[in-house]
């Protein structure tokens, strides 16, 4: 390994075979094809498409939004249909359908004729339709999707995250004449040393042979054209290239995660004997290099830049993985404004919404082949997945944001065919990949995750550190990073964190030394069978977590040379592993829940890494507590120069933060709480005394220890979205909250119809959830008929608690 791994031949952008919601505009007459389709579950053949089996429904669309976290083991894999009736006028002489993603398998047919097939659910694809296509007439388009299993194609099914089924992203009509472009390619392989001149290769597609000339041009963010250059070409029937050298521009602003600066790079296509237009993209582009220097970290631009950084799936509560662009924009919106630099795109290449995001909002992307466990497969397998790898670099390349090219995640776990986690198999593989990545691509890094073998083999390598969950305790976090940075120059840490229970607090969690018979390693093992750690073995309370993320933060921030890291991941997202997690199906490892609401960790993280000011005290759900009459320490998160704590109005004293100090920077008071309720406030203070943030909650207290459990009372109360919020509540015979209650609550319906808004893997959107210091709680929605409905909460031991719901 080189003492400088570099990535200096700086941004090559690439409009790869596809028109997406990054910019409808790249294609001037591409039109969203999303509206007005039928949906069935039912065998279709091409004789019978009798609408009774149709149900209406708009792209993109999963039919594995729910069941996958609902409380029956499994989830449909097998194939669906999809149809849509359309007329097309005469205007144009070529249509094609471009699709963003269906999982996993897809066949196209257009008036009872096959037209296109695709394999991977990942990646766009184009299908044209051309030569079936009835003008003026009614055009029935039927796509088969299938996500059935299939050993053959990555990802593993022993990959802890769905594998939904549908098509799941937008869906555009591109209507064409005469010649296509296809895709370009700017190479600006100079531009680390202030040259922005270009090289721009251009694939055209072209139904007939003439003669014209491709123009380029390159503008700024105020549309001001700073670069331009004109190529003769004659173009033969078929597939043509074009190289088109741009020329270079003075003052170039560089992208970067501070000032994510983008230009707009325009191709158009002129037909000579006409001196008119055939086709045209525009599309925003980025100029920047990425580079890894041993012992010194991540630079951009020359500029060393620590990765502070979290993973995120495609799939919300309630959507799966059919999520509108709107949707993907935010979550990548969120992540930015807490202070993130970072995204891990776990396991796989996601929606265009999120790179346009990336690149608009100065987010570096490590962009993931969905190579993740299985092992490798027969040549059937390695051809499929090689075919993946060069259309994800095809497809993403134009993107300023993507950084690396991750070739897979834990390849060799739990091999999916004989002899498939072999290294004597498995490492060529992988060093084929590599050179296929390098050959597309020189100017970005290649990275993997946990294949140890693999280390040496691409730019950027991460092992498995999970102190204090899988295996040992947090306090070996900083010894594990630099044990780690010995062994492998390259170093980077993807993945690090633990689940939390929203809700669940103890008084005296876990401490930093972790439990005296944990694991000592802090690999996770792939087979947790007969592993003692405090993933296992502990509460999985937000207290415990609190402590972990702020002990972790404090190593990173002050860690000489780190290249980063990223925390496993941003929100709780479902997983087939994991049908005994406290919500059902569900990876609760997120900084955020699936009601999108945020946890206690994600405060942690922003005290380190928000831009803006923020205070907030630890916990807003930790509304019961217990303790001695001289009261209960708290932490304050703040990333304010000092904040002041109030008790029922009373100071408590300010304190100045010790940025180095852990916990909370030194912001923690030992509160003296009175019994009953009581509220606490703080002001965050800057360095001049200005009052910049706030917070404050109330909280009931009560000296002592809980009680013994006697019963659970069920409450409810509407909520500003117009259900109603059902609440229960494991009390003692005193009537109070027995927060040492952890039993698993089942709630039901019973009379009339089923009102319990359920099946989102969510804190209050599951019939089946472990209580949290006590409390449990579920949605009721609207009720459409007069009967009266009741709410039941019962546990293994516990045999019902009933509530009639209010009209």
């Amino acid at each position: 390994m080189s003492n400088i791994i570099r990535s200096l031949s700086a941004f090559l952008f690439l409009v790869g075979s596809a028109v997406s919601s990054i910019a409808a505009s790249t294609y001037e007459n591409g039109t969203s094809f999303n509206s007005d389709w039928l949906y069935s579950e039912s065998p279709v053949t091409l004789k019978d498409i009798s609408e009774a089996s149709w149900a209406p429904i708009s792209l993109p669309h999963t039919w594995n939004a729910k069941d996958t976290v609902d409380v029956i083991p499994g989830y449909r894999r097998a194939a669906s249909w999809y149809k849509k009736e359309f007329t097309l006028s005469q205007d144009s002489q070529r249509q094609i359908l471009h699709f963003e993603g269906a999982n996993m398998e897809t066949e196209v047919y257009l008036n009872g004729k096959a037209v296109g097939t695709n394999v991977g659910g990942y990646i766009g694809f184009n299908v044209e339709l051309t030569k079936y296509v009835k003008p003026n007439e009614t055009n029935i388009l039927l796509v088969k999707v299938s996500n059935t299993f299939n050993p053959y194609l990555i990802p593993s099914q022993k990959s802890d995250f769905f594998i939904h089924g549908g098509i799941t992203r937008d869906v555009w009509l591109i209507e064409k004449n005469d010649a296509w472009l296809e895709s370009a390619r700017i190479s600006t392989p100079n531009i680390a040393k202030g040259d922005a001149s270009s090289s721009v290769s251009i694939d055209i597609d072209s139904s007939r042979k003439f003669k014209g000339s491709a123009v380029v041009s390159i503008l700024d963010k105020n549309n001001k054209l700073v670069a331009s250059s004109r190529s003769e070409v004659a173009l033969k029937k078929g597939s043509n290239q074009v190289v088109v050298e741009t020329p270079n521009f003075d003052n170039v602003a560089l992208w970067s995660p501070e000032s994510p600066t983008l230009y707009s790079l325009n191709v158009e296509l002129i037909d000579k004997s006409t001196n008119s237009t055939v086709d045209k993209f525009k599309q925003n582009i980025g100029f920047r290099w990425f580079e890894v220097r041993e012992g010194q970290g991540f630079f951009v631009n020359g500029v060393r830049t620590l990765i502070r950084g979290t993973h995120r799936h495609e799939e919300m509560a309630g959507l799966g993985n059919a999520l509108s662009n709107a949707q993907h924009y935010d979550d990548m919106r969120t992540i930015k404004t807490l202070g993130a630099n970072f995204v891990r795109l776990g396991h796989y290449p996601q929606d265009p919404a999120v790179y346009k995001a990336a690149d608009e909002l100065g987010l570096i992307i490590w962009d993931e082949l969905p190579w993740c466990r299985g092992g490798i497969g027969p040549k059937k397998w390695q051809d499929t997945t090689e075919s993946l790898l060069k259309r994800q670099i095809k497809q993403n390349y134009n993107h300023a944001s993507i950084a690396f090219w991750s070739l897979g995640n834990e390849m060799y776990w739990e091999e999916d065919f004989p002899g498939g986690g072999e290294d004597a198999v498995l490492l060529p593989f992988l060093k084929k990949l590599n050179g296929i990545a390098k050959e597309l691509d020189t100017s970005r890094l290649t990275s993997i995750r946990k294949y140890y073998p693999g280390a040496d083999v691409v730019d950027v390598f991460s092992p498995s550190i999970w102190a204090g969950w899988y295996g040992g305790a947090y306090a070996q976090y900083e010894t594990a990073m630099q044990e780690s940075i010995k062994k492998y120059p390259n170093f980077i840490h993807m993945e690090y964190g633990g689940s939390s229970h929203v809700g669940r607090h103890l008084e005296n969690p876990i401490g930093k030394n972790g439990m005296a018979d944990a694991q000592v390693s802090v690999e996770e093992a792939m087979n947790q069978a007969g592993v003692t750690s405090v993933a296992k073995a502990s509460a999985w309370d937000e207290t415990y977590m609190v402590d972990l993320f702020d002990w972790y933060l404090n190593v990173t921030e002050n860690f000489p040379g780190l290249t980063g890291s990223a925390q496993w991941s941003v929100r709780d997202f479902g997983t087939p592993l994991r049908p005994e997690n406290p919500i059902p199906f569900v990876n609760q490892k997120g900084l955020i829940d699936r009601n999108g609401k945020p946890k206690d960790a994600y405060y942690v993280f922003a005290s380190y890494w928000s831009e803006e000011p923020i205070c907030y005290i630890e916990s807003h759900t930790w509304t019961v507590r217990y303790g001695p009459k001289e009261g209960r320490e708290v932490s304050v998160f703040c990333n304010t120069h000092s904040a002041e704590l109030y008790l029922n109005g009373r100071s408590l004293k300010e304190k100045i933060k010790q940025p180095k100090q852990v916990p909370a920077g030194g912001l923690v008071w030992l509160v003296p709480f009175k019994e009953g309720d009581n509220t606490l406030k703080v002001v965050g203070r800057s360095e001049n005394g200005k009052t910049v943030a706030k917070d404050a909650y109330t909280l009931k207290y009560h000296v002592g220890e809980p009680g013994k459990f006697e019963k659970i009372i069920l409450t409810q109360k509407v909520l500003d979205n117009g259900n109603t919020l059902v609440e229960a509540e494991a009390v003692d015979k005193e009537g109070k909250r027995v927060t040492t209650f952890s039993d698993r609550v089942y709630f039901a319906t019973i009379g009339g119809e089923n009102a319990l808004i359920e099946n989102y893997g969510s804190p209050t959107r599951t019939s089946t959830i472990e209580a949290a210091n006590g409390y449990a709680a579920v949605e009721v929605g609207p009720l459409d008929n007069p009967e009266p409905v009741y709410i039941q909460a019962k546990t293994q031991n516990f045999k019902g608690a009933f509530l009639e719901i209010a009209k």
